[in-house]
């Protein structure tokens, strides 16, 4: 896909987005940097190729990964204007609730609830202090359409992520700082294969059928196809925008029609 982005739309803007190497992340930063805007990212291991943004290793999951990142946005950007959490994904084995143990839940929780959690609470003051900022929370349609076998934790997580972000919108918003949440459906990435790839294995099946019962549990995409990392990035990156000035407390679905109802 094709983006066309004014180069200096965030001019002078410093951005955070966790998890920018790899599916929507990348493609956030990558839309980011298009419009001029300084941008910092993260992962476990440094990756290959990602050019302009700054990079620091970091393991979110974990208190002190997240004081790292915080502290690295502070020192070699000064602050940050727009914070973007992609930061997600799901582990833990198929099988249902009873498949799940204390741990596997811990981990979904401090996967894709934690990292925003601690790093909305290290930098979000600092937009405070100067009365403007934006944070996009990227959830997804599993919040309210969940997978019961295969991501039953996941999907909790994703929706504690969105009633903590309502919260957040409501106590930043009088003080000049916007909160909106992006949930996906299937997008076309490493981690949707890397689902697949599991089903496949605790099912025994093919991944082909894996793909199938993803489709058959979520009642069909009417668009008939999954969403590209570059198209997701597009909305984040919109709310994160002065474009949105006015878009503040909402969750924006882009799932080809997935969910079902109005």
């Amino acid at each position: 896909m094709t983006v066309c982005a004014e180069s200096s739309e965030f001019e002078g803007k410093r951005v955070l987005v966790t998890a920018g190497t790899k599916g929507a992340g990348r493609a956030t930063v990558a839309r980011f940097l298009a419009g001029g805007a300084r941008v910092i990212t993260s992962a476990r291991a440094a990756p290959e190729g990602l050019d302009d943004a700054i990079f620091v290793a970091a393991d979110l999951t974990t208190p002190e990964g997240c004081d790292a990142l915080a502290r690295a946005a502070m020192d070699r950007l000064g602050g940050v204007d727009i914070l973007v959490h992609v930061l997600g994904g799901s582990s833990a084995p198929v099988g249902g609730h009873a498949a799940l143990t204390d741990d596997h839940w811990r981990s979904e929780l401090d996967l894709n609830l934690m990292p925003a959690v601690r790093l909305d609470r290290l930098l979000a003051p600092q937009m405070v202090a100067r009365g403007s900022g934006a944070i996009v929370h990227v959830s997804s349609i599993q919040s309210t359409l969940p997978l019961p076998d295969s991501t039953t934790a996941y999907a909790a997580a994703k929706a504690a992520l969105r009633t903590y972000s309502k919260a957040l919108s409501k106590e930043l918003g009088p003080q000049g700082v916007r909160v909106n949440v992006v949930s996906p459906g299937w997008i076309a990435t490493e981690a949707a294969g890397a689902l697949l790839e599991r089903i496949a294995e605790g099912t025994g099946g093919t991944i082909e059928e894996a793909r199938q019962s993803v489709l058959a549990a979520l009642g069909g995409i009417p668009l008939g196809r999954a969403a590209e990392p570059e198209e997701v990035a597009e909305l984040i990156v919109f709310l994160a925008s002065s474009r949105a000035s006015a878009i503040h407390g909402g969750n924006y679905v882009i799932d080809g029609g997935t969910i079902p109802t109005v």
